[in-house]
């Protein structure tokens, strides 16, 4: 070939090609820009002129731009060559200003991103502040216990999530985004500082705390934890609210106005970077909750030390909810938003019934239901029961609010550590390996904690040596199993449930994810719960029932792990098939290439599968095969 036609994503000829009696190149500039003329030479230059190159182009050689080729007359004029080449470089096209870039990114994509990594920053700042204030407060309350929190999260965090969400529907009709925005987080924060400096220094005031004692004489002590709900009321709303901040606040209004605002290329981009983001939060946090925990050892005698430093943490929470509220405001008013179809892809929406015989009828699905499941309920299980002996180390609210303070600092330090980690866990040992990680954790510390309240009085004599009792020693393994087991979740569990997804055909994939969201999330979250009510309806107490309980997770956590080394098998089975189709697709496909005719003009071969720089006659037998390379 006389001229060699190199691409960059456009069809681009040499800036001085030599012209040839026949029919060749001639270059006429004009305007700054490069326009050739191609003569038509004896065999046609596209086998479907100008229309079939719009076809050829989809196959991969050339991406042309409209308006790159024009006919005049009986010849094509190919113009806006190196225009088109910048563009697809991303550069600037001719007569466009270039766009101005901070550390390598436009200025209008940080607009967006740095707004909206300090608006998750502040919401997952607030949300570590409230996580740990809620549990202090039904925990350490008096007349109340860890009991408390499974008929808590059934028959009072779920009914009111419930209802939520119909409101929230209902909103969302008759409300613009912005306007549903401020409508859903206003209440949040107006309620979290009047609990802090109206509701909790006056609870003791409307709390019905003799009607709770003459119920519990006549029912018994079993009935301990349902009663504790009527007993302190305000406080079991505000574990309610704290609860719906993390899902409502972050899942549907910080992730939907993310959502609105950035583009796809950004999200691959920085989405993960937002991940890393939240458990630096969860470290700052942590650090928070503890210094405003220690606040009573400065004051004097007779002051409550837990209500100052209660109205100290609610007014961070509110400053953070009033930032939240103007960053919001500020990128409506200063950053353009993405233009969206209206048109929506209808999801196909399961009953319970039908989700549950698709769970039954799939292998593959059954095996991905088991891991969330089992997840579910063995978490349930370890942390209610760990919350009941960290009560009886830690008695007051202050000492419990900061010992939560270092446990939301360690669990941001190891799920950032394991976060970084995770890439390389995937790439050297595989999906099995990673997808075993979280239960395999779960099960030994869950051996160790239980074991340190079973047998922990034949192990003081050991654990004196080491300044710790039987009790001290399962606050700390039991902080150690739910540090590991949620930073292993959030870095290793959730990417490989939906890495499962992957490699399903389209019907089983969307079918297989909308019974799981319906039938096995729910019961992973309330399965648990319910089994302990079970038990401490049935054994009178946690403590009564924490043998049976350490059996239930044993045999989750063994039910688990066999779920995950059979769903390996299949996954992989599965990744083998489609790559397998993959090699077939691409050995079947014909690409088109670049060759030289007898007149040493380029023309394009489109049975030919290689491209011949020598100029010498083009056949399947000479050719090589080759990839297309940039300029």
């Amino acid at each position: 070939m006389q001229a060699v036609l190199q691409s960059r994503g456009i069809l681009s000829l040499p800036s001085n090609p030599k012209t040839n009696r026949g029919g060749g190149f001639v270059s006429q500039p004009s305007c700054g820009l490069r326009r050739f003329r191609f003569d038509p030479p004896s065999k046609p230059l596209l086998s479907s002129s100008v229309d079939g190159f719009s076809k050829f182009h989809k196959g991969g050689l050339f991406l042309a731009k409209p308006g790159l080729l024009r006919r005049k007359g009986g010849s094509l004029l190919l113009v806006r060559a190196e225009s088109a080449s910048a563009l697809d470089d991303g550069q600037p096209a001719y007569g466009e200003k270039e766009s101005s870039k901070i550390l390598g990114m436009e200025a209008s994509t940080l607009k967006k991103i740095i707004p909206l990594g300090m608006m998750f920053f502040c919401i997952l700042f607030n949300y570590t502040i409230l996580r740990d204030t809620k549990d202090v407060l039904v925990v350490t309350a008096k007349g109340s216990s860890a009991e408390i929190i499974p008929f808590l999260k059934t028959w009072v965090n779920l009914p009111m999530a419930i209802g939520f969400m119909l409101l929230y529907t209902k909103l969302a009709n008759v409300l613009s985004k912005q306007a549903l925005f401020y409508s859903v987080i206003v209440p949040f924060i107006a309620f979290f500082g009047a609990f802090g400096f109206v509701l909790y220094p006056m609870s003791h005031y409307f709390h019905p705390t003799d009607l709770a004692d003459k119920l519990l004489n006549a029912l018994g002590p079993r009935f301990l934890g349902p009663l504790a709900i009527l007993r302190i009321w305000s406080f079991c709303l505000f574990y309610v609210m704290a609860e719906l901040w993390g899902s409502v606040v972050i899942s549907v209004l910080f992730w939907g106005f993310a959502n609105q605002i950035t583009t796809v290329d950004e999200a691959k981009r920085f989405y993960p970077l937002f991940g890393l983001g939240a458990n630096v939060a969860l470290i700052f946090s942590g650090r928070t909750v503890k210094y405003f925990s220690q606040m009573r050892q400065n004051l004097g005698p007779g002051v409550d030390g837990w209500a100052i430093s209660l109205k100290a943490m609610m007014s961070i929470v509110v400053a953070m909810g009033l930032a939240i509220c103007f960053i919001y405001w500020w990128v409506n008013r200063n950053v353009p938003l993405q233009t969206r179809s209206v048109k929506k892809k209808e999801k196909p929406r399961m009953g319970t019934m039908e989700s549950l015989k698709f769970l039954v009828s799939s292998r593959y699905i059954r095996d991905l239901a088991m891991l969330v499941v089992a997840y579910g309920i063995s978490i349930n299980l370890v942390e209610v029961t760990w919350k009941s002996k960290l009560k009886a180390q830690f008695p007051t609210p202050n000492e419990y609010s900061s010992f939560m303070g270092d446990f939301s600092t360690a669990t941001g330090v190891a799920t950032f550590t394991m976060m970084l980690l995770s890439q390389w866990i995937f790439n050297r040992y595989g999906w099995g390996v990673a997808a075993a990680i979280t239960p395999s954790v779960l099960l030994l510390t869950g051996v160790g904690f239980f074991s340190l309240i079973l047998f922990g009085d034949p192990l003081a004599p050991v654990l004196a040596k080491f300044g710790m009792t039987p009790l001290l020693a399962a606050v700390y393994v039991g902080a150690l199993q739910n540090i590991f087991s949620k930073s292993s979740k959030y870095s290793l569990f959730d990417p490989c449930k939906e890495m499962a997804y992957i490699p399903l055909d389209e019907d089983t994939k969307v079918k297989g994810k909308a019974a799981i969201d319906v039938v096995c999330n729910p019961l992973g979250k309330s399965g648990g719960a319910l089994i302990q009510q079970f038990m401490i309806l049935t054994f009178g107490s946690l403590a009564n029932s924490t043998p049976y309980l350490g059996g239930i997770l044993l045999a989750i956590v063994l039910a688990w792990l066999g779920a995950a080394r059979s769903l390996d098998g299949q996954f992989t089975e599965l990744r083998r098939e489609e790559e397998l189709e993959r090699e077939m697709e691409r050995s079947s496909v014909k690409i088109p290439i670049v060759s030289s005719n007898d007149s040493g003009i380029g023309s394009i071969a489109a049975g030919e599968s290689a491209l011949n720089p020598a100029g010498e006659d083009s056949s399947p037998a000479s050719s090589e095969p080759s990839s297309p390379r940039k300029a």
